[in-house]
């Protein structure tokens, strides 16, 4: 099996650069290198790319993820996420190859406090969603063999993201307040790789699993109890924290370009039956990249 990852310096594609290469062949580009085509912003690189690599499965984990900038890079939202999208579709239908596509949250409207599940409508609040959405249909149409997986709150040892800030700002604020009126689940890098290596392997002997699914964390939380939760591990693990008091807030304290939905909650409950794959809770992987990012 010959796997074409496009995206791999991110949080996900650098865990899926571990994941992939236990199942074949694995070649490894980011959105800007200039190894085989050129810059993969413009199309016309991704599709020269994409022949000149002749993949069986295609996994793109490469986004514009800049929430807030979407609303102002509308284009290049829609390059990244969308247009470049259906280029990858395309070509990888020419070739009969699987395409593994990254999805989110935003592309619902929030609403509501129940679970989500796949097939529920969708509406997205900002740019970010939209194009996401857009290049989730881009996939769907253009490619009957594809993995669409819907992640959220995502985090990892590598790269900015919401766990590590904490860990950042606990050390230098005595006073912390954080949003507690919008609830998802945290979901590791590691996670979504391990899982997409899973999926890819089954997909192999069984292609009625194709189709979009919902890939997070078990369980639910807010963005304060998420950062109770990280401040709580890096005392047991003998951290020295600066902050002495945590308030939580609603989301009206902290005007943003883009407006956040208040539920993420996504259920996966279809990926756990149709994989025979049990999805641990949310704090599993929190902790252990705590840890990892303190170096205890």
């Amino acid at each position: 099996m010959k796997i074409l990852l496009i995206g791999k310096n991110g949080q996900v594609g650098w865990e899926l650069q571990r994941s992939l290469s236990t199942l074949g062949e694995l070649v490894a580009v980011d959105y800007f290198d200039t190894e085989l085509c050129g810059d993969l912003t413009n199309p016309e690189g991704i599709a020269c790319t994409i022949r000149s690599v002749k993949p069986d499965v295609i996994v793109n984990a490469a986004a514009h993820t800049a929430v807030d900038k979407a609303e102002s890079e509308r284009e290049l939202s829609q390059l990244l996420n969308a247009d470049s999208v259906e280029v990858i579709a395309k070509e990888a239908a020419k070739l009969g190859a699987l395409l593994v596509h990254y999805s989110t949250d935003y592309v619902f409207n929030g609403a509501g406090t129940h679970f989500r599940k796949e097939d529920e409508p969708t509406g997205p609040l900002n740019v970010y969603g939209e194009t996401k959405l857009a290049g989730e249909i881009a996939v769907a149409t253009n490619n009957p063999r594809h993995f669409i997986f819907r992640t959220s709150w995502v985090y990892a040892t590598r790269g900015a993201n919401f766990a590590k800030t904490m860990l950042r700002l606990a050390k230098e604020k005595k006073q912390l307040a954080i949003i507690n009126d919008q609830y998802g689940a945290p979901t590791g890098a590691e996670l979504l790789a391990d899982c997409t290596a899973i999926a890819i392997r089954a997909a192999v002997n069984d292609v009625s699993l194709y189709g979009t699914y919902h890939l997070v964390a078990s369980g639910e939380t807010t963005w304060y109890d998420y950062a109770q939760y990280v401040f709580s591990v890096a005392r047991e693990l003998g951290e020295p924290l600066s902050v002495e008091e945590v308030k939580g807030v609603d989301t009206t304290a902290y005007p943003t370009p883009a407006k956040r939905p208040s539920n993420s909650r996504l259920s996966n409950l279809k990926f756990q039956t149709a994989f025979a794959t049990v999805i641990p809770d949310w704090k599993v992987g929190v902790k252990r990249v705590v840890s990892e990012v303190l170096g205890k």
